[in-house]
C-alpha cells in the first residue's frame, strides 16, 4: 500500500473545529462531506456544541470512540499544534492541517510549522498542509475541503487527477474541467507541502488504477530528484502527466558570472526536466485540460505526428492545417487511391488534405463517415479530424451520424477520430463514451492532438540517469582561464598547448616556441570575460607583435578594472577552421547539475541557440543534445561544407557532463566558449569555473 493511501482513503475521520454554520470555513468543510456523500464515519469536534449538522460532536478527539484514521484541522493558527498532538494520540495515520498562518506567513511561522512536522514523524503520521484547500476523492465521495467551488458544483468521477500547491488555482481547474463534463478521479491540494508535496501526489497517483491522466501545477519544488523519479514512474506506467509551473524567475547575479549561468534560467531548467521525464507542460489551463480531455477519453497516444482533416470549411482546414504546422503535426499528401476512393463517394469534394467536402457532403447518404474511411484506409494518419460545425447541437438529426462514427473508430482502435463541432452535453458524452473525443473550437482540437504527440515522443526517449565516474580529485584552483583549462584537460577535454608568461620577453619565447601566429589574452582571476575588457588579441605575426601586444593588454586590464590582479598574458597558438560551441554546466538548486549545448561565440547570449539536459549524460543524450541545437547543421557538410568531428563533441559534452556531476556540491558553473569542433578532433579555446559562493 503506497504511503499516501490512507489521506485518500480514510474510513472514519475527525473534523477539528467544525462548525453548525454551513457558510462558516469550519462549517462549510462539514457541510461538503455530507452533501459530497462520503462513505466513511464524520465525527465533528466541537468544544461547546454537542451536535453540529445533525451529527454527534465531541469537545475532544480523544473522547471519540472507538478509532480514528484522520484529522481535519481548521481551527486557529494558534490552536492547531494542540489539536495535532491530541490526534495523534488518538491513533490517527494521516492529517490534513487546512488553517493557513504559518510558513508561508513569516519565520516565526515556519517554526510553527515545523513543529507539526517534527510531531508527525514522531509518530509517523501523513501531513497534508498547513495552508491546504484539502482533497476530494471521488471513488468514496470524501469531499474534504472548504472550496467555494462545490457550492454551484459537482465534480464528475472520471480518469484525470490534479495534484496542485495552490488550492485557489486548483479549484478553477477542477471546476472548469467539471463545467465541460471532464471527470476526475483524486484532487489534492499540498499547500506550504510541509510533508507531501505535489511530486509524491504524482508517485501515488502513476500506481492509482483509478486515474489515467495526472494533471500537475506546482510553484516551487523543495526535491527535484524526487520530481524527477515521480515523472518518470508516471511515464513508465503509461499515464501523462500534464505539468503547470508558474514563475519565470532570473538566476540570481552569482549564477550570471557566465554565460551558462545567465542561459540556466530557473524556468529553463524545469522545461528541460520536464521533458527528459515525458512530462508535458501547458501555457494554459485550457490546453492543459483539452489534452487532458483527448488522452482521457482516447486511452491513447498519437503513435506518429500525420494528420488528416475532413472539414466542409476551405477556411476551417487551412486554419487547422497551419496550427498544426506551427506545432509539429504533418499533413501528408492524400495518396491517388486516397483521392480516387473520396471522389467516388463526393465527385465534387477537394480531394486533398485537408479535405474539403464542401456543404454539399449532407446530400450523400453517410457521406461523412464513407469519406473518413477512405481516409483513414488509405493514410496511416495517426489522427483524423472531422469538422462538423453545428450538426452536434441537433441530436435526433445527428444519431445516425454518430451512431457510424462509433462503428469507424470500432474498426480503426488504434487511431484516433477527433470531432470539431458545436455539440450538445448529451451528444459529446455519447461520443466520448466511445473513445470518439469532441471540441468546439478547431485551434485547440490541433492544440490538444500537439501536445499529445509530445507525450508520445518524449515517452521514447526517457531520462536515465548515467553513472557517473564518482568523486574526483579536489577541485583546487579555478581562479584564472589557464587554472580552469588545466583541471578541466584532467578530466578529459581537449586543449591547446599555453602558457602564462609573467613579461614581454616570456610572451615572445613561448610564442617563437609554440610558432606563429598566436593568441595572447590577460590572464587575471578578476577578469572572466576578457572580450569585455579588450583582453584578447588574435593573431599575432612576429615577436614584435607578441611583445606589443603584452603591454596593450596589461595597460587595457587596467584602465577597465584597475582593481584586478594580474597573472600576466596566456600565450597559445591560433587556431583557424573549425565551428564554435559552447559547452557549459550549472548547477541547478533544485535539480542539481545540468549540461548546456550550444552555438559558441560572444553572441551566444543573443541568439541562445542551446540546449539543457541533466548530468551526466549519456553517449546517446549527448547526441540528442547536438540535434536539438540549430546550428549543429553546421557540423554536417552544410552548404557543400566539411563534415566535422561529432563524436569528439559528443565526447567532450560526455566528459564535461561526469566532471560537474562529481563536483557538483562546489560548483556555481562552468563555461567552455568556444569548444572547436574540427574535422578531426575539437579543442577547448577558453573557460570560466564559478565556485558556489
Amino acid at each position: 500500500m503506497h504511503a499516501l493511501h490512507p489521506i485518500f482513503f480514510p474510513e472514519s475521520v475527525a473534523l477539528i473545529g467544525a462548525s453548525s454554520d454551513p457558510e462558516r470555513i469550519g462549517g462549510r468543510v462539514l457541510r461538503f462531506m455530507l452533501e459530497g456523500g462520503f462513505k466513511g464515519t464524520i465525527h465533528p469536534i466541537n468544544k461547546s456544541e454537542t451536535n453540529v449538522q445533525g451529527l454527534q460532536a465531541y469537545p475532544s478527539i480523544l473522547n471519540v470512540p472507538g478509532t480514528v484514521d484522520q484529522a481535519v484541522i481548521i481551527v486557529p493558527a494558534a490552536g492547531v499544534e494542540t489539536a495535532l498532538r491530541e490526534a495523534v494520540s488518538k491513533g490517527i495515520r494521516s492529517v490534513q492541517v487546512l488553517t493557513a498562518g504559518f510558513g508561508e506567513i513569516d519565520e516565526a511561522g515556519k517554526l510553527q510549522q515545523q513543529k507539526l512536522v517534527d510531531i508527525c514523524r514522531e509518530h509517523q503520521v501523513r501531513m497534508l498542509g498547513p495552508n491546504s484547500l484539502g482533497l476530494l476523492n471521488l471513488s468514496n465521495q470524501y469531499s474534504a475541503t472548504f472550496s467555494t467551488a462545490l457550492n454551484g458544483l459537482r465534480p464528475y468521477k472520471g480518469r484525470i487527477a490534479l495534484a496542485t500547491q495552490s488550492g485557489a488555482f486548483g479549484s478553477h481547474v477542477y471546476a472548469m474541467g467539471t463545467l465541460r463534463g471532464l471527470g476526475f478521479s483524486k484532487i489534492a491540494a499540498t499547500g506550504n507541502e510541509a510533508d507531501i508535496d505535489v511530486a509524491e501526489c504524482i508517485d501515488y497517483l502513476a500506481e492509482d488504477p483509478e486515474t489515467s491522466v495526472i494533471c500537475a501545477a506546482i510553484e516551487s519544488c523543495k526535491d527535484g530528484n524526487r520530481l524527477r523519479l515521480a515523472l518518470l514512474k508516471a511515464a513508465h506506467a503509461g499515464k501523462p502527466v500534464l505539468i503547470m509551473k508558474a514563475g519565470r524567475t532570473e538566476v540570481g547575479a552569482s549564477a550570471a558570472a557566465t554565460h551558462t549561468g545567465s542561459l540556466a534560467g530557473n524556468d529553463t531548467v524545469y522545461d528541460t526536466v520536464f521533458a527528459e521525464c515525458g512530462a508535458f507542460r501547458p501555457q494554459s489551463i485550457e490546453e492543459m485540460l483539452d489534452i487532458a480531455y483527448f488522452c482521457a477519453v482516447t486511452g491513447k497516444l498519437p503513435q506518429n505526428s500525420d494528420i488528416a482533416i475532413q472539414t466542409g470549411s476551405g477556411g476551417v482546414g487551412i486554419l487547422m492545417a497551419d496550427h498544426a504546422s506551427d506545432h509539429g503535426l504533418n499533413l501528408p499528401k492524400l495518396s491517388s487511391e486516397g483521392s480516387a476512393a473520396v471522389l467516388e463517394v463526393l465527385p465534387f469534394a477537394v480531394a486533398a488534405n485537408p479535405l474539403d467536402t464542401t456543404a454539399q457532403v449532407t446530400a450523400v447518404k453517410s457521406g461523412v463517415t464513407r469519406t473518413l474511411d477512405a481516409l483513414l484506409r488509405h493514410s496511416s494518419c495517426a489522427t483524423v479530424f472531422a469538422y462538423l460545425s453545428l450538426i452536434g447541437l441537433s441530436p435526433a438529426r445527428f444519431q445516425s451520424t454518430s451512431d457510424e462514427l462509433v462503428e469507424l473508430q470500432e474498426k480503426y482502435p488504434d487511431r484516433a477520430l477527433v470531432m470539431v463541432m458545436l455539440a450538445t452535453r448529451e451528444v459529446a458524452a455519447a461520443l466520448d463514451e466511445h473513445g470518439i473525443p469532441t471540441f468546439s473550437d478547431p485551434s485547440r482540437a490541433v492544440l490538444a492532438i500537439a501536445g499529445a504527440r509530445q507525450l508520445a515522443l518524449r515517452r521514447l526517449v526517457l531520462y536515465t540517469p548515467a553513472v557517473s565516474a564518482g568523486a574526483m580529485q579536489t577541485l583546487g584552483d579555478v581562479s584564472t582561464e589557464a587554472a580552469a583549462k588545466r583541471v578541466l584537460a584532467l578530466a578529459g577535454l581537449p586543449m591547446l598547448p599555453e602558457r602564462v608568461c609573467a613579461s614581454a620577453e616570456a610572451a615572445v619565447a613561448t610564442a617563437t616556441d609554440f610558432g606563429f601566429p598566436v593568441v595572447a589574452k590577460i590572464s587575471s582571476p578578476d577578469i572572466p570575460h576578457k572580450t569585455e575588457v579588450g583582453g584578447v588579441m588574435l593573431n599575432l605575426q612576429d615577436a614584435q607583435a607578441v611583445h606589443q601586444a603584452f603591454g596593450e593588454l596589461v595597460a587595457r586590464a587596467r584602465r577597465a578594472v584597475p582593481s584586478a590582479r594580474i597573472d600576466g598574458v596566456l600565450v597559445t597558438p591560433m587556431l583557424r577552421g573549425g565551428v564554435e560551441t559552447i559547452l557549459g554546466i550549472h548547477t541547478d538548486p533544485t535539480f542539481g547539475p545540468m549540461v548546456m549545448f550550444g552555438s559558441g561565440g560572444t553572441a551566444v547570449e543573443l541568439f541562445k541557440d542551446v540546449a539543457f539536459a541533466s548530468a551526466p549524460v549519456s553517449q546517446a543524450r549527448a547526441r540528442e543534445l547536438v540535434d536539438a541545437v540549430t546550428s549543429s547543421r553546421l557540423l554536417r557538410q552544410w552548404r557543400g561544407g566539411p563534415r566535422y568531428d561529432e563524436q569528439a563533441l559528443v565526447d567532450a559534452i560526455c566528459r564535461l557532463s561526469e566532471f560537474g556531476a562529481a563536483h557538483a556540491d562546489v560548483l556555481e558553473s562552468i563555461d567552455v566558449n568556444p569548444l572547436v569542433v574540427r574535422e578531426q578532433g575539437a579543442v577547448c579555446l577558453d573557460a570560466v569555473i564559478t565556485r558556489r559562493a
